[in-house]
């Protein structure tokens, strides 16, 4: 083990008083010694041989080879770091939406490879300070940006280099084989040494994602509707007040709503505002948001910004009693069961429209939540990047078992891995047919059109109870899975599922909008498409931090508050009133600081494009 050996070092060193061997050590690459969160149990369980976890193709490159007998007769460097004993691995992770231990089939998937436990630390209010001054991450680390507190952590030495005594080379062989450009990125921005990669990495650059943007509206209630007319956004409203008319009670006897929202996951800003702005090619940015048609910066408080645009949607929708007034309050979970429950009829993420409402249940009593794009819209959907995002995936400088924790992430980026994390058990959950094509089961099939699904083949509990806690990607949905013919991860675009055996309900939104896919649909109508580059954000001061977080929550405030004002006037107020708490606070700052930003990312969206 890489710890045990430079345990060893260092004690030899002083056995033979050779100063030279202390030249053998790195500061601050996540080398050094501690204590670890990882401690093993007293309860033992099946340990996995070499060939289950290490032999297949899942664990190393995707180039196979006839083995030759000096091939045979090598060491697997796998072979001795699954442990006797079972393991708790602390995984902190900034991404989470839950903290304890990891359960149901992930769990088991994980106990059965890895005879490890995860316990899942999520990012809440503190978390992060108070991790950095115990001086202890955690086994494995997952970033929700690669900048300020991603920095933070490797110049504090609380990262382990990957390239360590050849540590991804050795124990994440996948990983190193394939994601060369995504290594060479988190090489590029953490001072020359490797922690790690971001999320989404793709395997060709030359194509873009599938949008998750997507307006899902209850195509049933649109179709008695007659198919009204969607020119621009706004057109919604009218719409969305004549399904609640038509179908005031959800499934669970509360009252209906147009939409439903829920704070948890803001940023800067207030999420679904920013994000609803994604329909006409906005992405996200600082305070304020990037036209990825023109690579420029639009601020929030810009005349006419189109922040303020989606802010006055959703307080329109409120003054008209067609916003779920629990919206400012509930958290993702309840808003999820509403939608489930269909007691709201329009979201513009796919998962929380398509994916929550349309269970087998649903769509055999012709219902269903399907996109129906605007006229003027132009989706932004990201280009494949080689590079990976910005979510990164490292390992804690204090872990006694870093071996143990590349193994495991090289197997989440192994084709096996990427599919399992996506859609469960192989062979419970998915498969491959004899062309060598991925289809989903009958119980893969019914998980993914309701999560609440009960597992079997000796996996217990639902399909939601198991998904990964851990909540980070590897390989892009839409990246190729080297192990079919040219199929990608996503399974809405498998040639085993885009059949003409559907629903009646999809069937009438096929025939409606001419297309078999969503992807397709969408794709034609027009989109933007954000390239993907090697941009990442630039570091904040100090200053600039606490600056930039006191904007934020003036921001944040005064958004919900101007989304439930009773009348334009007071509408308009608020948002007076925010203009002037966020520059008190220094949004000037913010601003000349954010449009450097951009102007770094449309120089480098610029070339990607060729231009």
């Amino acid at each position: 083990m890489l710890r045990a050996k430079k345990i060893l070092a260092m004690l030899l060193v002083v056995a033979m008083g050779l100063a030279s061997f202390a030249a053998c050590g790195k500061e601050n690459t996540g080398s050094n010694t501690g204590t670890t969160n990882a401690e093993a149990t007293a309860t033992a369980a099946p340990t996995e041989t070499a060939s289950t976890d290490a032999g297949s193709t899942d664990t190393g490159s995707t180039t196979e080879a006839t083995a030759t007998p000096t091939e045979a007769a090598e060491v697997d460097p796998l072979a001795d770091i699954i442990p006797e004993e079972t393991v708790e691995l602390t995984v902190y992770t900034q991404l989470a939406n839950y903290s304890g231990e990891q359960i149901g089939w992930f769990a088991q998937v994980m106990l059965d490879k890895f005879n490890v436990k995860l316990n899942i630390i999520n990012d809440g209010d503190g978390v992060f300070t108070t991790r950095m001054e115990s001086g202890n991450l955690g086994d494995i680390v997952v970033f929700g940006n690669d900048t300020d507190e991603y920095s933070q952590a490797y110049n504090a030495g609380m990262l382990w280099d990957w390239d360590d005594e050849d540590l991804v080379e050795t124990y994440g062989t996948y990983i190193y084989d394939n994601m060369t450009q995504a290594l060479e990125k988190n090489r590029s921005i953490s001072d020359g040494v490797l922690y790690g990669f971001g999320h989404n990495v793709a395997t060709s650059a030359d194509d873009h994602e599938g949008a998750f943007y997507h307006p899902d509206i209850r195509w049933d209630l649109y179709a008695q509707l007659g198919y009204p007319e969607v020119g621009t956004l706004e057109d919604y409203v009218d719409i969305l007040a004549d399904m609640v008319a038509l179908n005031p009670t959800s499934d669970t006897g509360g009252q209906t709503y147009g939409v439903s929202l829920f704070p948890d996951w803001d940023g800067d800003m207030v999420m679904f505002v920013k994000s609803t702005a994604a329909l006409y090619g906005y992405d996200e940015f600082g305070f304020g948001l990037y036209d990825t048609n023109t690579d420029t910066y639009q601020d929030l408080f810009a005349d006419g910004s189109m922040y303020l645009r989606m802010l006055k949607f959703y307080n329109t929708l409120y003054q008209r009693g067609l916003l779920d007034p629990d919206s400012m309050t509930q958290t993702s979970a309840d808003q999820t069961e509403t939608y489930q429950a269909g007691g709201a009829f329009f979201v513009i993420f796919n998962w929380m429209g398509s994916g929550a409402y349309n269970t087998e249940a649903h769509l055999a009593e012709g219902k269903a939540m399907l996109p129906l794009v605007a006229d003027d819209f132009k989706n932004i959907t990201y280009g494949l990047n080689v590079n990976g995002g910005n979510r990164v995936w490292t390992i804690g400088a204090k872990t006694q078992y870093p071996e143990l924790c590349m193994a495991i992430i090289n197997w989440l980026a192994t084709p096996e891995g990427r599919m399992t994390t996506e859609y469960g058990p192989k062979g419970v959950c998915w498969d491959y047919n004899a062309d060598g094509q991925p289809y989903l089961t009958a119980l893969g099939e019914s998980c993914k059109a309701d999560t609440k699904t009960e597992m079997s083949d000796g996996y217990s509990g639902t399909y939601a109870d198991g998904e990964s806690k851990i909540n980070n990607t590897t390989w892009t949905i839409d990246a190729i899975n080297p192990e079919t013919d040219g199929e990608s991860y996503n399974y809405k675009n498998w040639t085993t599922r885009i059949t003409d055996d559907v629903s009646a309900i999809e069937a009438d939104w096929r025939s409606f909008t001419g297309f078999k896919s969503y992807t397709s649909y969408i794709d034609n109508h027009g989109v933007s498409v954000a390239p993907g580059t090697s941009y990442t954000a630039s570091t904040k001061s100090d200053e600039l931090a606490t600056t930039w977080n006191q904007v934020a929550e003036a921001i944040k405030s005064y958004s919900w508050q101007a989304i439930y004002a009773d009348t334009d006037e007071k509408f308009d107020a608020l948002w007076a009133e925010m203009q002037d708490k966020a520059n008190a606070y220094g949004y000037a700052d913010c601003v000349a600081f954010q449009q450097n930003e951009a102007d770094r990312r449309a120089e480098l969206a610029k070339a990607a494009k060729g231009e």
